[in-house]
């Protein structure tokens, strides 16, 4: 019997929104063999925020650097009592950030928050993804991109949103002039970090990854990568050397970004020269850590959510209104990449509990337990009461940050438990929605795989998302989908295996538990999401406030039915 060669690994890297962690995984399985998380130490949670303006959200990118360098060293250690071999039988490290998380930077790379005269400035830091600030200036991309008929907005669902590039970078052209200018360049966070380890952030040479680029930077072969001079000029002049500072090519993250700088590898004790796989956005690489296909939803669940899928680009495929960018390669290599989402689910429940929670719901230290054992007790339709999850704006299909939520048919009765299933169910109509939308232009969704600390955590949540979809309810294997998606790229980038589906078949999987859709429960939804739709057509597509004198008379209708049982 020939004697099994040495364990190879891979490492993800996944910075997220208020921490970076790092995962060692086993090629061969995917098997998770250590993780370390950072916490970012600056701000509210790793936030820079300004209390004048509840649309600003920054980071310090020094805090990326330490990051890294405490993450992956604490894994390797971790690793070292299970593996000991890990560091020397590493094949490669993949990378995936929030985004779009834009940052200044000067002509050798370096972030202008480093740089003496900028620290205090928040201009001067990473724009983080749900910094809203930029709102009037994607509003004004939007039009002038419908005006000009290049077609830059067919490929990210004919709207500009203020989360991403272009908006940001603007904003800050306007708002903190001497920023824009002291600034070589702008850099993504997918980008940034990659550059870091292997030694390469020079704006124009920097690899620029596929997917922060054709879903929020309006990069796309049919004109030639990003938006034309020409375009950049009537939104304003100064937009034309960031253009220029930025490279041709736009690559998929099956690719090399480089290989391991020696300081950096130095730092943390592994090899030089190592490959570092290109990187992209946490929802795109945890999608292929879930174990994404034609015909599969990956829905990542957190503070926000986005909705994945992909298609076979052997097939003619429509251009969908509202969603967050059709692109060629950015989430698996050789196919088209799609993404949704919305801009708060997570955020919205711990915004109730943390907020509007009374003391009787807050005694055993956990609001959200309390409140989602309580909420579990109400059947659907019970409380009256209807709610939208627009708390931090609608990103998918309505694409637009100046919404806000809602909530119909609370009366002096009303409770806290109440309310908190509302919102739950708010977020399982915007879930619908967007399923809906995918399907309207004919790309199905045969199976829905969800992913994220509320997928893992919350059977309560996942339970109501089965039955207001009516569709099974999967969940991902691994509790750290990102970062392992990054250690599947790790590995293909370093040769582990020859393709992206490749990688995946070995290393991805689901759980065995499925959360069913009841019936009973089902049908009930099912009147409610009409209501749920009246109100979104009517206060988000129109404009209007619309009569909700009848929509009011159907929804006690509802509550009184169900009540009698």
């Amino acid at each position: 019997m020939a004697k099994a060669g040495p364990r190879r690994f891979a490492l993800g890297v996944d910075y997220g929104t208020n921490s970076v962690r790092a995962l060692l995984v086993d090629v061969a399985d995917g098997a998770e063999v250590a993780t370390s998380v950072f916490d970012y130490p600056s701000g509210e949670a790793g936030i820079l925020l300004d209390p004048k303006d509840p649309n600003l959200a920054r980071q310090n990118p020094a805090d990326y650097i330490e990051g890294f360098y405490k993450s992956v060293r604490s894994a390797l250690r971790a690793a070292g009592k299970r593996a000991d071999s890990a560091a020397e039988n590493l094949v490669g490290i993949g990378v995936d950030t929030t985004g779009s998380t834009p940052m200044p930077v000067d002509q050798a790379g370096t972030p202008l928050a480093m740089r003496p005269g900028f620290a205090n400035q928040l201009a001067a830091q990473a724009w983080l993804w749900k910094d809203h600030t930029g709102h009037a200036e994607a509003a004004e991309i939007t039009e002038a991109a419908r005006k000009d008929g290049a077609g830059y907005l067919v490929k990210c669902g004919g709207t500009y949103s203020s989360e991403w590039f272009w908006s940001k970078i603007l904003h800050c052209k306007r708002t903190a002039p001497k920023v824009f200018e002291a600034a070589h360049a702008w850099v993504e966070l997918a980008d940034f970090i990659p550059g870091f380890l292997t030694g390469n952030l020079a704006p124009e040479t920097i690899p620029r990854s596929i997917c922060a680029a054709g879903h929020k930077a309006m990069f796309h072969a049919e004109w030639g990568g990003l938006p034309s001079e020409r375009f950049l000029k009537k939104l304003d002049p100064a937009l034309v050397k960031v253009r220029r500072r930025y490279a041709a090519d736009a690559l998929a993250s099956n690719q090399r970004a480089g290989g391991l700088a020696p300081e950096v590898a130095r730092k943390v004790g592994l090899p030089a020269g190592l490959p570092v796989a290109v990187g992209a956005f946490d929802a795109h690489m945890g999608a292929v850590g879930a174990g994404i296909k034609p015909g599969t939803l990956v829905k990542i669940i957190g503070t926000s959510t986005c909705d994945m899928m992909v298609a076979p680009m052997d097939k003619p495929l429509p251009d969908i209104p509202g969603l967050c960018g059709i692109v060629p390669g950015s989430i698996v290599p050789g196919m088209y990449g799609l993404e949704a989402g919305q801009s708060a689910v997570g955020d919205i429940f711990n915004w109730f509990a943390r907020c509007l929670t009374p003391a009787e719901y807050t005694r055993s230290g956990d609001a959200h337990a309390d409140l989602t054992a309580a909420a579990e007790r109400l059947l659907p339709g019970q409380s009256g009461l209807l709610a939208l999850d627009w708390n931090n704006g609608n990103r998918t299909i309505l694409v637009d940050p100046r919404l806000s939520g809602l909530l119909v048919g609370q009366t002096l009765h009303t409770t806290a438990p109440e309310v908190y299933r509302a919102l739950v169910e708010a977020t399982a109509f915007g879930a619908l929605t967007i399923i809906r939308r995918f399907e309207e232009y004919g790309v199905n969704v045969k199976e829905v795989v969800n992913c994220g600390g509320i997928a893992e955590k919350n059977p309560f949540i996942m339970q109501v998302y089965a039955d207001v979809c009516n569709r099974p309810m999967k969940i991902s294997r691994s509790a750290q989908t990102c970062a392992l998606g990054a250690a599947i790229f790790g590995a293909v980038a370093g040769g582990a295996y020859r393709s992206t589906e490749q990688a995946q078949k070995k290393m991805t999987g689901v759980k065995p538990a499925v959360y069913r859709p009841r019936k009973t429960a089902a049908a009930v939804y099912a009147e409610l999401y009409q209501l749920y739709r009246a109100l979104h057509d009517s206060l988000g597509i129109a404009g209007a406030q619309g009569d909700l004198s009848q929509l009011m008379k159907r929804l006690i209708a509802i509550r009184d039915r169900v009540r009698k049982g």
